[in-house]
């Protein structure tokens, strides 16, 4: 079994025919003979859940299940491999138009089976380990991600890349973000943090807690979240968030222009229209992207950094990434989500 496919293997009919035909010792002497089967190749590696996976090589079909890693897959130009992915994968463009098995939560076991990939990929944040166990039954490799940090991303990727054999370009990948970063960095040296409410869902509020990748995307951008639970995305209260009084609103959008009518109507609501951020119209836009645990994120944070503090880019030159709409403090609202 190779992925959970039978190989069946051809006898040499034509060499065999041409041996007999000759006969005598001499054709005994050149007869070709059928070659050995080729041992199935794997590589054994430990994904970031901690489980054993037997990884064909080389690994030819992708099944992704989280937009990150189908992002991640198309940022290592591995995108030819890339079979299915699920309906909520929109990031680049051309991935809309790949095969569909469902969404994260509830895909169609059936439907990646009958596309015989040689790997699964899923994260532990997103997606069931029922899904796991169900591929798993069928004999379909299934390796899970599971990063809690921008650096932990960019390590991700990169091993992801390992375990499809294109080191090379995880090794580029990650080399290209770790240099924005350290620009960022060195840009932002000295800044005071501006104090933000990251805004993931609004009614109810939901913010991203400190040990999450979006908490970790602000501290990058020379911001801190005024949320300081450990929890993931906790639902705090108004009251508690007008209380905290954040310099800044942030929330992550498609289209910034989208959520201009809903901003109208937050202002107006009680409690909300209190937040002195919300009368200064301090409320910044960013790519969703800012979301999604993939390299696109570094993007992001770079837009989100020009917002919050300009005077770190004052005659600054330098275009917005290409592969990011820019963040702008905006009259809109729309939460985001993590995948």
């Amino acid at each position: 079994m190779l992925g959970g496919r039978k190989i069946r293997m051809r006898a040499p009919w034509a060499a065999l025919g041409m041996a007999v035909f000759l006969g005598g010792p001499l054709a005994a002497q050149n007869r070709v003979l059928p070659a050995a089967p080729a041992a199935p190749s794997f590589s054994e590696v430990t994904d970031e859940a901690g489980r054993k996976v037997r990884v064909p090589q080389p690994v030819r079909r992708i099944v992704s299940l989280a937009p990150s890693l189908t992002e991640t897959i198309y940022e290592l130009g591995a995108q030819d491999r890339l079979v299915a992915d699920t309906d909520y994968c929109d990031y680049p463009e051309e991935a809309r138009s790949k095969a569909k098995v469902g969404g994260a939560l509830n895909p169609s076991i059936e439907q990646i089976a009958a596309l015989h990939p040689d790997l699964v990929l899923l994260t532990k944040g997103l997606n069931r380990y029922e899904t796991v166990l169900a591929l798993e039954q069928l004999e379909i490799p299934v390796y899970a991600v599971d990063p809690h940090s921008v650096e932990e991303m960019i390590a991700s990727s990169k091993r992801l890349a390992e375990i499809l054999g294109i080191p090379e370009a995880g090794r580029a990948l990650s080399e290209d973000l770790e240099k924005r970063l350290e620009e960022l960095r060195s840009r932002l040296a000295g800044l005071p943090a501006k104090r933000v409410l990251f805004v993931v869902w609004s009614e109810p509020l939901v913010s991203a807690g400190q040990k999450t990748f979006v908490a970790d995307a602000l501290r990058r951008a020379g911001a801190v979240s005024i949320v300081e639970t450990e929890q993931d995305w906790p639902q705090i209260s108004l009251e508690e968030a007008v209380r905290l009084h954040p310099e800044f609103i942030v929330f992550a959008a498609a289209h910034a222009q989208s959520g201009e009518k809903e901003f109208s109507a937050l202002a107006e609501r009680p409690v909300w229209r209190e937040m002195e951020a919300v009368k200064s119209r301090k409320i910044v836009v960013v790519s969703e992207a800012v979301n999604r645990p993939a390299p696109r994120m570094v993007a992001a944070i770079e837009e989100l950094a020009r917002q919050l503090h300009p005077e770190a880019f004052s005659g600054d030159e330098k275009k917005a990434p290409a592969n990011s709409p820019p963040a702008r403090l905006a009259n809109s609202f729309k939460g985001g989500g993590a995948g």
